[in-house]
């Protein structure tokens, strides 16, 4: 894996969610260049409209919110938008353009739905903010997850767990991308609810697997 990658090299940064629900979605997605909405991903889409607004920003109690922030990671190989960055006075942040002072940044996701199990969300904007963290040369502690059906706001802290977890997955998901490879069909119960269940077809390739091993072992073998 190389130390630095360059802006060709760069993935976006929201494929971390569809790599850890599927990596083979992920790949048809980002390799196959393959894409289907269905009731889920328009929710999603039209939720983030809400919120992105890329000449947005705003002052309140001291603290300064911006929406549709570009970010990179150059050492990740990622790049994206954070649906909002809230820059908090702290002692321990970095100066802004125009502003006196000292604000501690702090990604803020919004998704639809509630928390899910496998902290895909928690991952991404993990990501964000370590994208942050190497543009603005700070350390970032802990962000925020914002659920449409539960209208609550989540604290994320970004471990050191987390984090490593983060760089494994862009790794890995360059290693796929530069190989062209897109994995075989492990169907799980997301397979339900994925928009590209129809392109992707995971009980007739099961089958196709079935077959081919049926040859090998009763006719080949």
């Amino acid at each position: 894996m190389p130390t630095e990658y360059t802006q060709d090299d760069l993935l976006p940064l929201s494929g971390i969610q569809h790599f850890l629900f599927c990596r083979r979605q992920w790949a048809l997605i980002h390799i196959e260049q393959q894409w289907k909405e269905n009731a889920l991903t328009a929710e999603g889409r039209i939720m983030h409209k809400k919120v992105d607004d890329p000449f947005f920003t705003e002052t309140r109690n001291g603290v300064v919110t911006a929406r549709s922030v570009p970010v990179a990671s150059y050492r990740l190989g990622l790049s994206g938008v954070c649906d909002v960055v809230e820059f908090t006075s702290s002692s321990d942040g970095v100066r802004l353009p125009n502003r006196e002072g000292l604000y501690l940044p702090a990604p803020i996701e919004y998704k639809r739905g509630k928390e899910k199990r496998d902290h895909s969300d928690e991952t991404q904007l993990c990501a964000q903010a370590m994208c942050l963290e190497e543009m603005l040369s700070t350390h970032i502690p802990r962000g925020y997850l914002f659920y449409g059906e539960t209208r609550r706001r989540m604290e994320v802290d970004f471990t050191l767990e987390l984090r490593t977890l983060v760089q494994d997955i862009s790794a890995e998901m360059h290693n796929y991308f530069s190989r062209g490879y897109t994995p075989k069909v492990k169907t799980h119960k997301g397979c339900r609810s994925c928009s590209l269940a129809d392109i992707c077809l995971p009980v007739l390739q099961e089958k196709v697997i079935a077959a081919s091993r049926y040859i090998k072992q009763n006719i080949e073998g």
